[in-house]
């Protein structure tokens, strides 16, 4: 699919065809891709929460306003921002770095000095906007890589979080900024011509 075609067309959907599963290698196919995003100093602070299994997805249904697509799609994926990926990822980042050629070992310590400065400590405010803008790239990433494999998807934002957590095993120092709804477009249902959408003039601006 044309990437433009695949921008236009995306849709948020809210019937999925019940009782579809996803194929581990077409799962792994889209994780992959959407593993592509780019992120601050590709320090990549996501990780995913595949669920797919029929008695998870009641659970997850109960933290999610009891919404009927959690059931229905194939999978659902709990997006979860880490503010201690840069923790995590950085030594590997800086070796595959160093590795490539992107910079000589002797700027690995400028380079970390730079992280810490830029991004904070762990609980501060400036490393959670971090976390979650950066896995909200990954998240429109997949979105786009569904989109490309036939699949349809529809971001979720009406969910108690603490909920989540509790249920999955997430972290409490862990986000989540959204679940996302994977799986094919109930057969007989009609989509709605595209919501309102404001006009360039209405927010873009020309410095």
């Amino acid at each position: 699919m044309d990437l433009l075609e695949a921008l236009q067309g995306r849709r948020s959907i809210n019937f999925f065809e019940p009782g579809l599963t996803l194929p581990g290698e077409t799962l792994r196919q889209l994780l992959e891709t959407a593993n592509l995003s780019p992120s601050s100093f590709n320090l990549q602070p996501w990780k995913v929460v595949v669920v797919d299994d029929p008695e998870k997805k009641k659970r997850l249904r109960h933290c999610a306003m009891n919404q009927p697509k959690v059931e229905d799609a194939s999978v659902v994926l709990i997006i979860v921002a880490d503010p201690q990926g840069v923790e995590e990822n950085t030594t590997s980042m800086l070796d595959s770095w160093e590795t490539l050629g992107y910079i000589k070992p002797e700027m690995r310590e400028t380079y970390l000095q730079v992280i810490r400065t830029l991004y904070g400590t762990p609980e501060s405010l400036t490393r959670k906007l971090f976390a979650v803008k950066n896995a909200a790239l990954f998240a429109m990433n997949l979105m786009l890589a569904a989109r490309g494999l036939g699949l349809e998807t529809h971001p979720m934002d009406g969910f108690d979080e603490s909920c989540i957590k509790r249920e999955f095993g997430i972290a409490e120092h862990q986000l989540i900024p959204m679940l996302i709804a994977v799986g094919h477009l109930k057969p007989g249902i009609t989509l709605l011509p595209r919501a309102y959408r404001r006009k360039l003039e209405d927010f873009v601006t020309f410095a």
